[in-house]
């Protein structure tokens, strides 16, 4: 599999951890090996600026997803095709701000982000409720998981 981490944000961020919670949740979620997905740490202006871009909303956000190929979860009978997860672009700073207000360390925020990033570009959502109960309990079943601990609340913006 391919995960590329790019850091634009100025910001010194364990990257291999990411790395290897993205190879975590690939292999929880059978997706296909030679799947791929960038991930992307921006500071508050880029982010502010992708923000206005994809979703037409001024501020800087926590986490954006950019879906590819529309790959979605596999099974252990079939994987998820060969193909391009997509983009996630995080932002440190509000990561940081984010996990201060909750009470819990960057790095934990950092790979919540990443966990929900990734689960929005596998076609989760949590618009409704439902969805929302979803997403939300695959997110902290698989970051408890990866830690070996209860993984930390969500810090939604």
């Amino acid at each position: 599999m391919s995960i590329e981490v790019n850091n634009e944000s100025g910001v010194e961020v364990d990257e291999a951890q990411l790395v290897t919670l993205s190879r975590f949740i690939f292999e929880r979620l059978y997706i296909h090996p030679q799947a791929e997905l960038s991930i992307l740490l921006v500071d508050e202006a880029a982010m502010e600026k992708l923000h206005i871009e994809l979703m037409d909303e001024p501020g800087a956000t926590d986490v954006l997803s950019v879906p590819m190929d529309e790959l979605t979860p596999g099974t252990p009978d079939k994987p998820t095709p060969q193909g391009m997860l997509g983009d996630i672009a995080i932002c440190p700073q509000v990561a940081e701000t984010q996990a201060r207000n909750a009470g819990h360390a960057t790095q934990d925020e950092m790979l919540l982000l990443t966990t929900h990033g990734i689960l929005h570009l596998l076609g989760f959502d949590h618009a409704e409720p439902e969805e929302k109960a979803e997403m939300f309990g695959l997110q902290r079943e698989l970051l408890s998981e990866f830690l070996g601990k209860d993984a930390p609340m969500e810090t939604m913006q």
